[in-house]
């Protein structure tokens, strides 16, 4: 389902031709794990299960994915520093962003911590 902002054609109309592939496979993806509204906005597009599950953000090199997850990752896959979402620096969600610049780049691995995204919003 489509929130209100963007259309994804709108969206698209004017977007690096590798964009559409990663949200096509991100998309199908989470919708394939349960409810999922999607949100094109200027800055890129949001997934949500109530709260933001994903953000694809383009980049002129590629899509910045982020998620939340109740764990802090150590991945050399890991584009930014994880920071905690509570800004506490412990519970709470931590913030991961994977750069991916082509749709190869979207493994077994990152739909796995989609999933566990998708799986935290109902923790």
């Amino acid at each position: 389902m489509c929130a209100p902002g963007l259309s994804l054609e709108e969206f698209f109309a004017s977007s690096h031709e590798r964009e559409r592939p990663i949200y096509d496979i991100v998309s199908e993806h989470l919708l394939s794990i349960g409810d999922v509204t999607i949100e094109a906005v200027q800055v890129g597009i949001f997934f949500k299960n109530g709260p933001v599950v994903v953000e694809l953000r383009p980049k002129k090199k590629w899509v910045a994915v982020t998620f939340k997850l109740p764990e802090k990752l150590t991945s050399p896959r890991l584009s930014r520093k994880v920071i905690n979402a509570s800004g506490s620096g412990s519970g709470g969600l931590w913030y991961h962003v994977v750069n991916v610049a082509d749709v190869s780049e979207i493994d077994d691995q990152l739909l796995d911590w989609l999933t566990q995204a998708y799986l935290a919003v109902d923790e």
